[in-house]
């Protein structure tokens, strides 16, 4: 049983830029939410009631929107946080510099102790919510879970990539995780989406990594490591994906979230329609 999940926001958000030179890119919205409060929901909706948020320097605002609301409590939006918010504990941890996500994770060390726990990107959505789906597998395999996706070949070298063999339906044994392989020395197609079950193992591995680009801590690099030490399988997500910490990414799931929405979509429909287009 997972009992805890970890949700790592201190990056910059640089790709995001101007929207997150003085907001945190966790707080930028999409439709009626803040991509973070999605993220908590996730996690909430996936059986997780005790949550640890690591920030970093200029995200103050996160904290912010996850106190109790004094206003009316008229938006059901709103409503449907707090009552969550009274359902579960958020803790807060700040990373004191920006060392990568490897070394984000490291501050959750204390608060997991010695337990299994999910970890979700707190930039990147998922609808149906993986952490629920990678929990199942987890209480099956009792073993590290990382939540795949499959990406055209062209854009391999931007995620972390894992090599396996099948074992099963959408479950993969990895044999390697590449961080960011050029085309020519990708394994597969399978990248890394920001959705993982991981045992506290993570923490000895995350210590061992040395710093790679940048001087950051890569939690592939980490995990690479736990890989060599014990079983770890991957799970290929058939679900979506969207990635908030880019502006086309988000504007993409802006528009789709919107025509889905109950409330909007219909009205959001019918504007796409009558918007004039254009022709060169």
């Amino acid at each position: 049983m997972i009992k805890k999940a970890v949700i790592p926001a201190a990056g910059y958000g640089t790709r995001m830029l101007p929207i997150t030179k003085a907001q945190p890119k966790e707080m930028v919205p999409v439709v009626h939410k803040p991509v973070i409060q999605y993220v908590v929901e996730e996690a909430y909706y996936s059986g997780i009631k005790d949550i640890l948020i690591i920030t970093g320097k200029g995200k103050r605002a996160i904290e912010d929107h996850f106190d109790r609301s004094d206003l009316p409590k008229k938006d059901r939006y709103l409503a449907e946080l707090d009552r969550i918010l009274e359902e579960i504990d958020i803790f807060f941890v700040r990373q004191k510099e920006q060392k990568g996500l490897g070394d984000a994770v490291r501050y959750a060390e204390s608060f997991v102790d010695d337990e299994p726990f999910a970890l979700l990107l707190g930039d990147t959505i998922t609808f149906p919510p993986c952490t629920k789906e990678l929990i199942h597998i987890h209480n099956k395999y009792k073993t590290p879970i990382v939540a795949v996706e499959e990406v055209p070949m062209e854009k391999v070298s931007l995620y972390g990539i894992i090599a396996c063999k099948k074992i099963g339906g959408l479950v993969y044994q990895i044999e390697d995780l590449i961080e960011k392989p050029s085309v020519d020395d990708a394994p597969t197609n399978l990248a890394i989406l920001g959705r993982y079950i991981l045992t506290p193992d993570i923490f000895d591995c995350i210590q061992e990594t040395k710093p790679g680009k940048d001087n950051e801590i890569q939690l592939t690099d980490a995990m690479k490591l736990l890989n060599n030490r014990k079983r770890m399988y991957g799970y290929l997500f058939r679900g979506k994906r969207y990635d908030i910490g880019n502006k086309l990414d988000w504007l993409k799931a802006n528009m789709e979230l919107a025509l889905k929405d109950e409330e909007i979509g219909g009205e959001i429909r019918e504007f796409i329609k009558s918007m004039e287009v254009y022709h060169d």
